[in-house]
């Protein structure tokens, strides 16, 4: 039932990811990678929430290791501000991987306090 309900979590999440990257990149005419950006702010907030809401583990499991673990995606984070270094756009590569970062790390603070309340 584990390998379920993490398969069911993560093909959900990993379309929602591709169908929200893509939306928001055809949106933005910019270099910056703002789609895999807000994906993976966004999933660190949610997993702060949902992994301190005391939800059941098999719950946990489809929503955390399944949904938000195939929402956010470190390897296209990579790819991507690698990509901008590549490219010559050093000032993008960096705001990009510090932001992300640090601001992912904020996501989850935040949302593990909303899970509190």
């Amino acid at each position: 039932m584990t390998y379920v309900l993490v398969a069911v979590g993560g093909a959900a999440g990993s379309l929602v990811r591709y169908s929200l990257g893509k939306f928001i990149s055809e949106k933005s005419k910019h270099s910056f990678p703002i789609g895999t950006f807000i994906i993976n702010i966004t999933g660190a907030l949610l997993l702060g929430i949902v992994s301190t809401i005391g939800v059941s583990s098999n719950i946990a499991l489809l929503l955390g290791d399944g949904f938000l673990g195939a929402y956010t995606t470190f390897s296209t984070f990579m790819y991507e501000g690698f990509n901008l270094f590549k490219e010559k756009e050093k000032l993008n590569a960096f705001i990009y991987i510090l932001c992300t970062l640090i601001l992912g790390v904020v996501g989850y603070v935040i949302g593990s306090k909303i899970g509190r309340l």
